[in-house]
């Protein structure tokens, strides 16, 4: 009889898993998200276990999410016994955090968030996680260090685009450390890089026009605002102008502040 380890259960390519094995950088992200005895954190995608050791170590009450199903009874086996691990069988970019919290730890209006989190649901989870980041006090994430490179980019650099604006408007951000290829198994050929999101209170950015908005701006990134905009909003030019932004700036130059005043005399040029 195989003894069952963590070595046994094999990365799947389906799923972006890359299993962070380096007890040196799981330590640096547990004392990011700072864990206090008998507090909650909900952990996304915890794999074989490495964080969600540590996290329990320390006395939080694990509260993870898992996508690969063969995953979930190990998980089970291994942390049940401590008495503060609970994992569910879900897809964190369509999990509702709250009622998750609202089932497991009525008594926790907010939680913290950890993940190290695969490049092709990126865009997905980091949308949903500022969707419900009402419930979350504050969220250490690993993406891939083009994503991280992404989300902060500045006004005015290639990197940014419709991703850094949706973060922009929903969390402070603070680029924290990266991480070594030979951190993982099995080892990625790009380097990943660890952030903390504190989420910010709603505001109109929230609403799905606002991101049509932003997606419209983005959509062609070699094109003016204005020639990106007239698919879907009548007289940009006069639009943007009103807002106080030339037409033939592009998308990436723009600040938050400066979307949320065009989205808003848009919002009133539209009212009935």
């Amino acid at each position: 009889m195989v003894e069952k380890t963590e070595h046994s259960m094999r990365a799947k390519r389906s799923l972006g898993q890359n299993f962070l094995v380096d007890g040196n950088y799981v330590s640096k992200i547990v004392n990011a998200v700072h864990p206090e005895t008998d507090e909650v954190v909900i952990e996304i995608g915890p794999g074989r276990g490495a964080l969600t050791r540590e996290l329990l170590d320390r006395g939080a009450n694990v509260l993870a999410i898992e996508l690969d199903r063969e995953l979930v009874p190990q998980l089970r086996d291994d942390h049940s016994g401590t008495g503060r691990f609970i994992v569910v069988e879900a897809d964190a970019s369509e999990a509702d955090i709250r009622e998750l919290l609202d089932q497991f730890y009525p008594e926790t209006p907010k939680a913290k968030l950890v993940a190290n989190l695969p490049y092709y649901i990126s865009t997905a989870i980091l949308q949903h996680l500022a969707n419900e980041r009402h419930c979350l006090s504050e969220l250490v994430l690993m993406f891939q260090r083009e994503v991280v490179e992404r989300i902060t980019a500045r006004p005015g650099s290639s990197e940014r685009g419709y991703l850094t604006v949706l973060v922009e408007a929903a969390f402070a951000v603070e680029r924290l450390f990266d991480v070594p290829p030979e951190a993982f198994r099995p080892r990625p050929k790009i380097w990943s890089s660890v952030v903390r999101l504190i989420p910010k209170p709603p505001s109109p950015a929230d609403d799905p026009a606002f991101r049509r908005l932003v997606s419209s701006g983005f959509s062609q990134k070699r094109k003016t605002l204005a020639n990106n905009l007239k698919a879907g909003y009548p007289e940009p030019n006069i639009a943007l102008a009103h807002a106080g932004i030339d037409p033939k700036r592009r998308a990436e130059t723009l600040e938050l502040s400066e979307w949320l005043r065009l989205y808003a005399l848009l919002a009133e040029r539209t009212k009935p």
